[in-house]
């Protein structure tokens, strides 16, 4: 018996090739249609075949799990908080990227490691929201498409609660506060951008916050620190170079101090709430500049 994939609503019309590739590694796909194993709506299709939103897919050549390509979460350099049929919440640490980029290969990121894990199992993870490279903490991920729609919704309306722990240059006054100061949006011009903070701890010439962020927009935390001339510390784009060099001699941090702490928003008729403790490289920078 052939294995029926239905193309579900929501995806676009695309090549039968690039619809399969997205699901299966290139070596299964090619050998589809290299032994003819494909039929589409029951007609024999080539890889060029238009897959239309409700056409079925036939394949007629077992798919293949192959343990030395495959990851289950164990293998992950990350670690998986939640996970049900819909959603699943990580822990991720600095140093991986969330999704692909110019220098960055699909497979070495996030999302390029979730797919080819639940590829077998027909799901494509979706991106509900991003944070950066250097940045460690929660990151939500939709298993359906309709589930991430749903969810950038939800983080679009500021209807997410986000807390994220960072460690600032100098000190913050008041000790409570908002910065209200337009950055770019995805179009590039000034959009509104309000991030609240609180001082948790005070050290000689750093500031422990914790933030929370009411838009998402790209870099806002390290953006609106600096415009303060408060900047994240070791952040090596928007910070204090001078200041970063020095605390990265004196105790060893080679990352941003950004840490996303909590991430909470209705989830199935309930509220639902997720930590992560601080990693240890920023733990043991707090333990080295904790005042003696």
């Amino acid at each position: 018996m052939p294995w029926e994939i239905v193309v579900p609503p929501t995806e676009q019309t695309k090549s039968l090739e690039n619809f399969l590739k997205k699901r299966f590694n290139i070596g299964y796909v090619r050998k589809l249609f290299r032994k003819n194993g494909v039929r589409l709506n029951g007609n024999r299709s080539g890889p060029e075949g238009l897959a239309h939103p409700g056409d079925r897919i036939q394949l007629y050549i077992p798919f293949e799990k192959r343990k030395e390509t495959s990851k289950s979460s164990r293998d992950f350099p990350f670690e998986i908080l939640f996970e049900d049929e819909e959603l699943i919440v990580l822990n991720k640490p600095a140093g991986i990227a969330v999704h692909e980029g110019k220098r960055i290969p699909k497979r070495n990121s996030v999302l390029g490691m979730l797919e080819a894990a639940y590829r077998p199992q027909g799901v494509i993870p979706k991106l509900v929201h991003r944070i950066d490279k250097e940045t460690s903490g929660l990151l939500v991920v939709a298993k359906e498409q309709k589930v991430a729609e749903q969810l950038e919704k939800l983080f679009e309306q500021g209807e997410v609660d986000k807390e994220y722990l960072a460690l600032v240059a100098g000190k913050l006054y008041p000790k409570n506060g908002t910065i209200d100061f337009p950055l770019p949006g995805r179009d590039g011009q000034p959009a509104s951008a309000v991030t609240h903070y609180r001082v948790e701890k005070e050290f000689s010439d750093t500031t422990l916050a914790r933030v929370k962020i009411e838009t998402g927009r790209m870099h806002q935390i390290r953006l609106h620190f600096a415009k303060l001339g408060r900047p994240v510390v070791m952040d090596d784009e928007h910070g204090d170079f001078a200041f970063n060099k020095q605390f990265r001699k004196m105790y060893g941090l080679k990352r941003q101090f950004l840490h996303a702490a909590m991430v909470a928003f209705d989830y199935r008729g309930k509220k639902c709430k997720w930590t992560a403790r601080m990693p240890e490289d920023l733990e043991n920078t707090l333990r080295s500049i904790q005042p003696r």
